[in-house]
């Protein structure tokens, strides 16, 4: 049986930029042969509906899930540009202990905006972007205090941002959009005011010149690099079942450009790719662990290591 107890990592008292560059060094010495370690498994003890991303501050897991009332409906035809309507839900940060339980519930959104995404820590803040959940449509990006689970308004965008990091050696803030198609760089102000937030997205966007796997949630490394998880379904035959493939890609975000990806080969009993929905990656002494939680409703933290190669 796995341990619920997760070790501590020698690294654990290095600065945020310091972990990500021992990150990035060991993601890129990994292969899609490299050899996963299950160490632990965290059930979770509440409903966790449709997570998305993840971060883990200290002891603690925090966590974006989109929670469904009423599901979109595809148009027969396109309408005002979308191809589907909005839907209902309501957007959740979720604050989770080390054995799984909930800590403290805050609500993101507003109206028709309640999808949130992949998520980032930049050692003060939690980003969290939340959405319209259907592409080409509009999103508000909140800042979230972890102590406090405060959240303040950053800004808004008329795009379905997907995912965002804060790129802290250049005061910016990088999303993706819906299916992480389309790369977005949203500049700060000496205040933390975002500069060029009505800039249209025929402008502004750049598009993802990697397509193997659609990302899901991202972690800035420092180095204007990202590390994002992620999946697509592949369909051998028309009408026949479908194969998903998870794996990992390091972003290099000067030129919106992946510069490392490799998969992940992991699944869930159910065939579910671990890099399913959101994922945290850490140091250890001479390695890599990975918290990933890829189950809807009734969800586990799934705890990997690797030493790479």
């Amino acid at each position: 049986m796995l341990s619920t107890v997760l070790i501590a990592t020698s690294a654990a008292a290095a600065e945020p930029g310091d972990i990500g560059a021992v990150v990035s060094e060991r993601v890129k010495t990994l292969t899609r042969s490299s050899p996963w370690k299950p160490v632990a498994q965290i059930p979770i003890s509440f409903t966790t509906h449709h997570p998305q991303g993840m971060v883990k501050v200290g002891e603690h897991f925090y966590v974006s899930s989109v929670e469904i009332r009423t599901a979109t409906k595809r148009f027969d035809q396109p309408q005002d540009g979308y191809d589907r309507d909005t839907g209902d839900g309501t957007g959740h940060l979720f604050k989770i202990d080390a054995k799984g339980n909930l800590v403290a519930d805050i609500t993101l959104g507003e109206g028709s905006i309640y999808h949130p995404g992949g998520i980032d820590y930049d050692g003060q803040s939690i980003f969290v972007p939340v959405a319209e959940y259907r592409p080409n449509s509009r999103s508000i990006v909140y800042r979230v205090d972890p102590e406090t689970m405060k959240a303040a308004e950053v800004f808004r965008y008329t795009d379905h941002l997907g995912g965002i990091v804060h790129n802290t050696d250049e005061k910016t803030l990088n999303a993706v959009s819906w299916g992480s198609r389309r790369f977005y760089r949203f500049t700060l102000d000496d205040r933390g005011r975002v500069t060029n937030a009505r800039t249209p997205r025929e402008t502004l966007a750049e598009a993802n010149r990697s397509h193997y796997v659609d990302y899901q949630d991202c972690k800035y490394l420092g180095r204007q690099e990202m590390l994002c998880g992620g999946l697509t379904a592949y369909q051998p035959v028309k009408d026949g079942p479908k194969f998903s493939l998870g794996g990992f890609e390091i972003v290099d975000l000067a030129a919106n450009q992946a510069i490392y990806q490799v998969p992940v080969q992991l699944w869930t009993s159910a065939g579910l790719p671990m890099t399913q929905n959101p994922f945290w990656v850490e140091p250890t002494a001479s390695g890599l662990r990975a918290y990933f939680m890829p189950e809807d409703d009734k969800s586990t933290i799934y705890v990997y290591e690797t030493e790479g190669k």
